[in-house]
């Protein structure tokens, strides 16, 4: 647990085409954390939009981000246009280097692995991904939420308000990420046992995997490149 009289820097990656839940769900959660600051930062100040078309605005450019205490990324569809900018993974590999935690949620792992910094990690991501961890070194556990030192990684789209509730105890104790829990009633009972590969039903399942076979298919190939120019063997 940090310091309570310990200020923390939050930021969080926007970038067009995000899936918005994996960035505001945790907002909900990192920015009701005691004597912090939390702030979104884009590769420009620029609107974006998410994957289904929801107007986001960044606070500030990665170039304005002082040194990041906690670094939160999101993944989304649009991950896949920046796993080969150098701009944007270059910030990820310094601010990670400075940060105290860093928190991946769904395919902002595989961000996170294109910079490099996913090697020897215990890692997770969206299920439609999973299979990708390893092109980038990582060890991959098929849980919702998988701590590994500092970082945190949520597995795909909600499990980030999961995540950053644990990360939220890692960095001001239980008892002040119970109240951020109550504060957002957070109790879900899903009307369906339908969140998972495991237990959606088969059918329902094929036409998941179907519908993003084609941004799969494109995952996998940046996946390979990646994995050469890291030098892991897959």
């Amino acid at each position: 647990m940090i310091p309570p009289d310990k200020h923390l820097e939050i930021g969080s990656l926007l970038f067009e085409g995000v899936d918005q839940i994996d960035l505001t769900g945790p907002f909900e959660v990192l920015s009701r954390i005691p004597n912090s600051t939390y702030r979104i930062y884009g590769k420009t100040a620029e609107p974006v939009r998410d994957v289904r078309g929801l107007r986001l605005t960044p606070d500030a450019a990665i170039g304005e981000a002082p040194q990041l205490d906690v670094l939160h990324v999101p993944g989304g569809f649009g991950q896949e246009d920046l796993m080969e900018d150098e701009a944007v993974l270059r910030w990820l590999r310094h601010q990670a280097a400075g940060a105290r935690s860093v928190f991946s949620v769904c395919t902002g792992a595989l961000l996170c692995g294109a910079a490099g910094l996913l090697r020897g990690r215990r890692a997770t991501t969206h299920w439609a991904s999973f299979d990708l961890l390893p092109y980038f070194g990582a060890i991959p556990i098929n849980e919702r939420v998988v701590v590994d030192g500092t970082w945190v990684f949520a597995a795909g789209v909600t499990a980030g308000i999961d995540g950053a509730l644990r990360l939220a105890a890692e960095l001001r104790g239980e008892d002040a990420a119970k109240a951020i829990q109550l504060y957002m009633a957070y109790a879900p009972e899903p009307p369906f046992d339908s969140g998972t590969p495991e237990r959606a039903p088969p059918t329902i399942l094929e036409q998941a995997r179907a519908s993003v076979a084609g941004i799969t298919k494109r995952r996998e190939a940046t996946a390979r490149r990646a994995a050469a120019k890291l030098g892991v063997k897959s």
